[in-house]
């Protein structure tokens, strides 16, 4: 009988692309080695049955093997159903739980009793509470709370559209669009009734010309999902009037009033006139698909702030980074276009899900540097806080644009179909343009929903980010939305093989293994104590490390964390390389390996091949783990070098 870590134990062995070690996976699982032997003991037995086996080699770890790739899937199958009862099984990771009781919390309405909630999860009421403080961290952030009833329990208590904003980042914040909307992925609504909200939006946005992303869309679909629940029970939006009457004035105010009289005929249901002016606001921040061509030079309809701002941010960017990419016009068009909805978005506080956030953050961790140094110069020209999914939506025209710096313009007949919008789209673009030069031209890109109205004849074949079912008289090639690491990483690494460049930014005396310190800001203290005492950094250098991390942390999975200042400080570049006994709390992930990075100020080296190296290192697990392990030096320096 599959239990839950059971699971996440066959996913990590599938996706390994060599022997996990127990150790490893007792880490990511947070219980102990033993118990993870005992798990794979069952899970030999029951692989066997399904045309796998497990292969443990002692002191190298277990490789799954698959022999009858049909009879494997029927498992495969029976892991996919077992997740789809009651909405998965019962969490056992910390943050799981957490996940779980937030989405108890929003969907319940009425009161809850502790006791029941403890029970349903199998854990005790201490371990409940424990949990209970982080989950009050994260409603605190939406102004919601806790209204505390004798014999009742407890209810959430909060604006209503805080409420919805908080239900659309914690019920659905992993759904990505794949292709046509499949209702199934949000089991708490009605099928039909999602059917009927993604018709009418369908309907609509056709009948303006409107073009929206394909995740945009999705993020509508979800808000009016929710809206429609809300309303069911008599929760409404309100608004001031002054507010309610800007949003009257607004072009797609019309355009929401349509959508609404269409709703209430389809579902029978009357929308008061503020769920109109919620629809227009998710309207306005809707992250729209804009097809982008070499040779535009205009941009329409951008107002003389966002022009501004922008010019700005490119100039901030290379002051401090040395990109080179104040001049490129396609990227100031980009940023134009992407900020318009973005600021509308930030305003009023919608978190426009992100799902390529830890891709570009651990795959282009240069270009979402840039990009928040770019949110940096958003907060103080337009005083608006910016959050990192929309950090990493920068980060995507920013990386783009970093790419065709190394190609210049290039051309060939081939269209990208990308659900994420124009910035990924770019990226991916260049990416290919950087890969195969002269030999391919990407004529521009489309969402999923709208490929049918492409005209085929001038086409060679069609690049995709999700998958297509239709068919088409051309081929299709599905890739993946970020081309870096195994894709990409490999290919690059060809320019530049001398093995000591690898050591280049390492110092001896800067490598601290085996560290017994227990949090995120004991180890920043104690590597900024070094550096100081060591007189490499001065007493800014600490507060610039930790307002980075406040934007958004530098820990991007595997256990791997990559802090630095939030601009370039020092007056060399190099790293601060520290490994821990046991994995401390790092954002919302485990960390056991932590490379403070530092970057010469006012450099004009060419430091593409040392983020490649950090990227090929937060990719392979395998060598982190063993890096971990490393009690000298000697060691560190052979396991690095081998990676």
């Amino acid at each position: 009988m599959l239990n839950a870590r059971m699971i996440v134990i066959i996913q990590e062995l599938m996706k390994a692309e060599t022997s996990v070690t127990s150790e490893y996976l007792a880490k990511f699982l947070d219980v102990t080695s033993r118990t993870i032997r005992n798990d794979i003991k069952e899970l030999e037995t029951i692989v066997l049955d399904f045309g796998g086996s497990i292969k443990s080699t002692r002191g190298i770890g277990y490789e799954l093997i698959i022999d009858d790739d049909q009879l494997f899937r029927q498992l495969l199958q029976n892991i996919t159903e077992k997740g789809n009862e009651n909405e998965g099984v019962i969490p056992t990771l910390p943050e799981d739980r957490v996940q779980y009781i937030l989405k108890r919390l929003l969907l319940a309405g009425e009161y809850l009793k502790l006791d029941d909630i403890a029970d349903e999860l199998y854990i005790s009421k201490s371990t409940l509470q424990n949990d209970l403080k982080e989950i009050k961290e994260i409603f605190h952030q939406y102004g919601i709370t806790f209204n505390k009833r004798p014999n009742f329990g407890f209810k959430l208590v909060g604006d209503e559209f805080k409420l919805r904003m908080c239900m659309a980042d914690h019920l659905f914040n992993s759904l990505e669009p794949k292709g046509d909307f499949d209702p199934s992925n949000i089991p708490i609504f009605m099928e039909k009734d999602l059917n009927k909200i993604s018709r009418i939006i369908l309907n609509e946005i056709n009948k303006h010309q409107m073009a929206l992303s394909d995740i945009g869309l999705n993020n509508l679909i979800i808000h009016l999902a929710i809206a429609y629940n809300r309303i069911k029970e008599k929760k409404y939006i309100t608004f001031y009037p002054m507010e309610l009457a800007d949003l009257k004035k607004q072009k797609k105010y019309k355009v929401a009033d349509e959508i609404v009289k269409a709703l209430e005929t389809e579902l029978v249901i009357s929308f008061p006139e503020t769920e109109v002016a919620y629809i227009t606001i998710h309207l306005l921040g809707t992250k729209m698909l804009t097809e982008f061509h070499m040779n535009d030079n205009n941009i329409h309809g951008i107002d003389h702030q966002i022009y501004q701002t922008v010019k700005k941010m490119l100039e901030t960017i290379d002051n401090e980074l040395h990109l080179k990419i104040e001049n490129d016009q396609e990227l100031f068009r980009a940023l134009c276009l992407h900020l318009k909805p973005a600021l509308h978005r930030l305003q009023y506080g919608i978190n426009l899900t992100n799902p390529l956030l830890q891709d570009i953050k651990s795959k282009y961790p240069h270009a979402f540097q840039a990009a928040v140094i770019a949110g940096i110069v958003l907060k103080q020209e337009l005083e608006m806080e910016i959050n990192e999914n929309e950090i990493g939506y920068l980060a995507l025209h920013l990386g783009a644009a970093m790419e065709n710096n190394k190609i210049g313009h290039q051309s060939k007949k081939c269209i990208i179909v990308c659900a994420s919008g124009v910035g990924s789209a770019r990226l991916l673009a260049n990416k290919i343009k950087a890969r195969f030069g002269a030999s391919v031209d990407i004529v521009g890109t489309t969402e999923y929903y709208k490929l049918n109205q492409i005209s085929m004849h001038s086409l060679d074949f069609i690049i995709s980010t999700i998958p297509i079912s239709k068919e088409f008289p051309l081929p299709v090639i599905q890739v993946n939305s970020i081309l870096g690491g195994n894709d990409l990483g490999k290919i690059e690494k060809l320019f530049s093989k001398e093995v000591n460049q690898k050591l280049k930014y390492i110092r001896e005396e800067l490598v601290f293994l085996q560290k017994n310190l227990v949090s995120r800001e004991g180890v920043l203290h104690f590597l900024g104590g070094e550096l100081a005492d060591r007189g490499l950094v001065d007493e800014q250098f600490l507060e610039s490390v930790f307002a980075r991390e406040a934007i958004s942390p530098t820990s991007y999975g595997k256990f791997v964390a990559i802090p630095h200042p939030i601009t370039p400080i020092t007056d060399s570049t190099f790293w601060a390389i520290c490994t821990l006994q046991k994995p401390i709390k790092w954002g919302d992930k485990r960390v056991q390996f932590v490379c403070l990075l530092n970057v010469e100020k006012n450099s004009t080296d060419e430091l593409q091949h040392m983020y490649d190296h950090l990227v090929d290192l937060i990719d392979n697990s395998q060598i982190v783990q063993q890096l971990i392990k490393c009690k000298t030096y000697k060691e560190f320096a052979t396991v690095f070098l081998k990676g």
